[in-house]
């Protein structure tokens, strides 16, 4: 289970029509409770440093991007537990590209984008195994 606010889903769905036709991306900073429960308390987009002629369809996170996020998590005490990106005039499930580059525990938000508007949003799990992902229902509700 995922749970953001109605203004995290709003960050992730402008920034995915903004990007559009390419992929946006950005981290997703929180803190998982007891219950296993994922707690965004921030989504913040990232520029995608993939080369302009590959971010229709491909995102980049560069590592000095990744440590500024870690940063910023660090000093809310809470922890970077996921990504999301965009994909723009496609299903909002995960391609095989995204497998090969997830890594288990994290969340990914996909939102799909249709001609410039955002449709269906889903999140991901990629199992330990790294064999499959399986989806996370979102909640979305106000702090």
């Amino acid at each position: 289970m995922l749970i953001l606010t109605p203004e995290q889903e709003k960050v992730v769905r402008t920034d995915g029509e903004r990007a559009y036709p390419n992929e946006c991306c950005g981290v997703l900073i929180g803190e998982i409770d007891k219950a296993g429960v994922k707690i965004i308390k921030l989504a913040r987009p990232i520029i995608n440093a993939r080369d302009g002629s590959e971010q229709y369809n491909r995102f980049l996170i560069t590592p000095e991007d990744m440590l500024r996020a870690e940063q910023i998590a660090r000093s809310m005490k809470l922890d970077v537990i996921g990504f999301y990106h965009s994909h723009p005039d496609h299903p909002s499930a995960p391609s095989g590209y995204d497998k090969d580059h997830a890594l288990p525990f994290y969340s990914y938000i996909i939102v799909a984008v249709k001609n410039g508007k955002s449709e269906e949003l889903t999140s991901w799990e990629l199992t330990a195994d790294r064999a499959d992902f399986v989806p996370e229902n979102i909640s979305t509700k106000e702090d």
